[in-house]
Parts: C-alpha cells; structure tokens; sequence
C-alpha cells in the first residue's frame, strides 16, 4: 500500500526525510507555506459555497486574511490558483483510489471494479468534487476543466496510476496497450462522473469488465 502510493505523491524525498531528522523551514519559507495553505484553504472553502465561476482572487484574499498581492505572488493569477487547488485535491483522491487498487488480493477485475466505485462515490463525499460536478451538470463551473480536458493534474495522474497498476498485472502486455486500456478507464469513468447512465456499482462493475476486455 506504501509503495502504491509513493507511485502518486510528487513529494521528494530531502535528506532529513532520509536520515530520519527534521530541519525547520527558515521563518520566510514557512511564512509563505503557511499562507499558500491558508489561501488553497479559503479558494476551497468559497468554491464549496457558490462554486468556482464565483470566486475571486480579492474573495480569497479577504477569506484567508492576506493581501491580494501575495495570492497573486503565490499563485500567478486566478487560474493557477485553480490549478493549484485542483492538485491538491487530487493527491488526496488518487491515494484512495491506489488503496483500492492495490488491497493484495489476485483479482484484477475485483480491485479495478472497486477503484472505479471508490472515485464514484468519493466524489459525492469530498465537498470540493461534488461542487465542481454539481455545477458542470448545471452547465455551469470552469473549475471543471482542471478535472477533465487538461493534461494535469487530474487525468495525466490517474492514467499514471492505473497504467502503473495494469502493468503489473498484465507484464506481457505492450506499453501502447496498457496505455489505451488506462487511458478508457480514466476518461469513461470522469465521463460518468459528469453524467451517471447507472447505479454505481453497476457502472464499476461495466466499466471493469469492458477495460479489461482490451488486454485479453
């Protein structure tokens, strides 16, 4: 379970991490650590309430008690800090998801089947997601694209993973067929994410069978 998840977090490793120690930031690093937490905390706080296409960098800035111009210093302007708040959220869905798809256990289709309903149904839970989705349904949201159409954080993060996964499940398969078969895992099941045709667990359990269908 470790190692599925070192296969996601883009944390590295520093030599105190690695010798067990712990080196405090110098106070300008942590101050700064400090109010980036603070305004992701805000963003995520004000785009739960009225949802993203209403949040502004003077909103956010006034919610997390500090200056608009440090938000713009930290975050480049509004859509990096959408991007910003995105991946954040994202590392922390995807570490459920790699639980799920590594539990040790031999059927393939049983872990898959439960990593897809573990992201259908999380994403009802986490109060971010369910506002980002909420409002896409409603033909509202431009947080949506950081979920969907972008390169990152979320899609090229979850194709990584599920590749990763696939790979050590199906070895004597080709890269470009582990690649295919991550890649209609990853966009099928956003896509019911958007527009659920089912009930979950039968929408796992369609969406596992006919992915793995491809590396047979």
């Amino acid at each position: 379970m470790a190692a599925a998840r070192h296969r996601i977090e883009a944390a590295t490793l520093t030599a105190a991490t690695l010798t067990g120690g712990s080196v405090p930031d110098p106070p300008r690093v942590a101050w700064r650590k400090q109010t980036r937490q603070r305004v992701l905390e805000a963003a995520r706080d004000l785009t739960c309430e009225a949802g993203w296409d209403q949040v502004s960098l003077s909103a956010v800035a006034a919610r997390a008690e500090v200056s608009r111009p440090s938000v713009y210093k930290e975050f480049g302007n509004r859509a990096g800090l959408g991007r910003a708040l995105v991946i954040l959220e994202t590392q922390q869905f995807l570490a459920g998801v790699a639980d799920a798809l590594y539990p040790g256990v031999p059927d393939s289709h049983a872990c898959l089947e439960a990593a897809i309903l573990y992201v259908l149904q999380e994403a009802d839970n986490q109060p971010l997601i369910r506002a980002v989705i909420t409002a896409a349904r409603k033909g509202s949201d431009s947080l949506l694209p950081y979920l969907t159409a972008r390169a990152d954080p979320i899609f090229d993060a979850g194709q990584t993973l599920v590749q990763g996964w696939l790979a050590t499940r199906y070895p004597q398969q080709r890269t470009e067929s582990l690649q295919m078969a991550a890649d209609v895992i990853v966009r099928m099941t956003i896509s019911h994410l958007i527009l659920p045709a089912d009930e979950q667990h039968l929408t796992a359990q369609r969406l596992a069978t006919a992915a793995l269908k491809l590396l047979r």
